[in-house]
């Protein structure tokens, strides 16, 4: 098999998609933890446009940023398909990717921010979990395609284990159960794969350093 590897960084969740991609496919990798402080050569030569994890390397030809990474994969190695086969619920499907890259930001710009500006992100949040529950899940849907785990769940992975670091460090609640029950359901189904709960990272670790860039962001003029 042609060489991967994987530039990441452990509080990262877009290095973890492609991490939980990868697993979920069966794919072996070697992981390469980069220093953001202080990144490496071989990652600024990989992606020199941006500069930013994820980046994978695969036979020595690297793939940078996360959705595109997950594309890739699936299209390169079909088995463990994690997107539908029928046209109509691909479409659908890469429709809520779209989504959640769009809408996404808003939590980490509410993380960013406080006062006036914050209660403005927090706002946009919470109408970008309405839109999720009301109309991305349903009351017969283990995860957003149906039973079995897809590009649309890795998508919002992130919502499952960092959102509630972000809600802690930056003092704002939005997840509660009671008002989003069907979120609430699907961040238990998707922590509950063995690939993603085994892959993970420690969260009072993240909270530490969530804390440390928050207050850093809020320093800044």
């Amino acid at each position: 098999m042609v060489e991967v590897k994987l530039h990441g960084h452990r509080t990262s969740p877009f290095s973890y998609r492609v991490i939980w991609a990868l697993k979920l496919k069966g794919i072996p990798y070697e992981y390469i933890e980069e220093d953001l402080s202080n990144k490496s050569p071989l990652l600024l030569h990989y992606n020199p446009v941006h500069k930013k994890i994820p980046v994978l390397v695969h036979g020595g030809k690297p793939i940078c940023e996360s959705m595109i990474i997950l594309q890739y994969i699936e299209e390169t190695w079909p088995h463990n398909p994690l997107l539908p086969t029928d046209p109509f619920q691909r479409a659908v499907a890469r429709f809520w990717i779209k989504f959640a890259e769009e809408k996404g930001p808003t939590v980490w710009m509410m993380f960013r921010s406080s006062g006036e500006e914050q209660e403005k992100f927090k706002k946009e949040s919470l109408e970008m979990l309405k839109t999720i529950e009301e109309m991305a899940l349903g009351d017969d849907k283990k995860f957003f395609g149906g039973d079995e785990i897809s590009l649309v769940d890795i998508a919002f992975g992130a919502h499952a284990h960092w959102l509630g670091v972000i809600e802690e460090v930056a003092g704002v609640k939005l997840l509660e159960a009671h008002k989003f029950p069907r979120f609430h359901a699907w961040i238990q189904n998707f922590k509950q794969v063995p690939v993603i709960n085994e892959n993970l990272p420690d969260r009072d670790q993240m909270v530490l350093t969530f804390k440390r860039i928050r207050e850093s962001l809020l320093a800044s003029p």
